[in-house]
């Protein structure tokens, strides 16, 4: 059995990539702004201490993070040290779990964590990975380009709704300021993220609000995505970005659910809470998790009317 270590310092994070090279840098499966604009800054890091180092992601990018992709030197190599961001868990590593025995660290902000990697460092008090690259690139000596900049704010904003999220702390807006100092494009960067959609997501934002179901005294909303429903706006399950933030909006929920369908017998589950409900102690029942207002997880059943089912039973008891 492989032997996992818990570093207690991001000096030791440091010194691990010092000493090593030709880096791949994983993300999580249907990657988000914290996971890529994590790897994507640690990778520009790396680059400017004179090491070869490039992105793993899951699917396809979208068209939304391609300036990410831009900011970094590409090359053909080889790559003999592999290091996560942002996953909480390997069953989260998706297509890249191929890479699973081998990856040297795990750089994670998620307190439902589930040691993976020869060596792991969480810091479940950081609002988003972006906050501990940060921090990483602080005692690396990087100088904060503004690609690295940008990339470490995309991570920042887009795991903290924009700054409106309850992780948020005051290192989170001194984190952001300073990033700003650096030249970061904040304004061009959070109208991609939370401005910008393209005809097709809008039409399906209108269609998950005319067929959003409602439970316990309108206190959960839930809504229920087929490859189907996807396909008919023109979507795929790693095209179609998130969508559990139409939840948080609606007055009087509590939690809000998003399942999407995988196959026919497998779900993927997003839960957003309001009021103190934890989401991360929701998904826990499922072998999921995630954060106090955010959280994930994936349930077998035999249909979507039995995922649901098992679902709201375990909801209903957290309200």
């Amino acid at each position: 059995m492989k032997t996992m270590t818990k570093l207690e310092h991001l000096e030791q994070v440091a010194e691990l990539l010092n000493t090593h090279d030709n880096f791949a840098i994983l993300t999580h499966r249907f990657p988000d702004g914290d996971t890529l604009g994590s790897a994507y800054a640690l990778c520009g890091m790396l680059q400017q201490k004179g090491k070869k180092a490039k992105v793993l992601f899951n699917g396809q990018l979208l068209p939304e993070y391609h300036f990410l992709d831009n900011s970094v030197e590409h090359s053909d190599f080889q790559a003999e040290t592999f290091v996560s961001v942002d996953v909480a868990e390997e069953k989260l590593l998706g297509e890249l779990a191929q890479y699973k025995d081998n990856i040297l660290v795990a750089i994670d902000h998620h307190e439902t964590h589930r040691p993976f990697a020869e060596y792991y460092y969480v810091e479940p008090d950081s609002a988003s990975a972006g906050e501990i690259i940060f921090a990483l690139a602080k005692v690396m000596n990087i100088d904060f380009t503004k690609a690295i900049s940008n990339a470490i704010y995309t991570a920042v904003s887009t795991d903290t709704g924009c700054f409106r999220y309850s992780s948020v702390t005051v290192k989170t807006h001194l984190i952001a300021a300073e990033l700003i100092q650096y030249g970061c494009e904040n304004y061009k960067i959070d109208k991609a993220m939370f401005d910008t959609v393209p005809k097709n997501k809008k039409q399906l934002e209108a269609y998950i609000l005319t067929n959003m179901e409602y439970y316990h005294n309108d206190e959960i909303a839930l809504i229920y995505l087929s490859q189907k429903t996807l396909a008919t706006f023109g979507f795929t399950n790693e095209t179609v970005g998130s969508t559990s933030y139409i939840t948080r909006t609606i007055m009087g929920v509590k939690v809000g659910i998003t399942v999407r369908e995988l196959d026919q017998t497998t779900f993927k589950i997003s839960v957003r809470t309001n009021d103190g409900v934890s989401a991360s102690k929701i998904c826990n029942q499922f072998h999921g998790g995630g954060h106090d207002a955010a959280a994930g997880c994936t349930i077998h059943a035999s249909d979507i009317s039995t995922a649901k089912q098992q679902l709201l039973t375990v909801v209903e008891t957290y309200l």
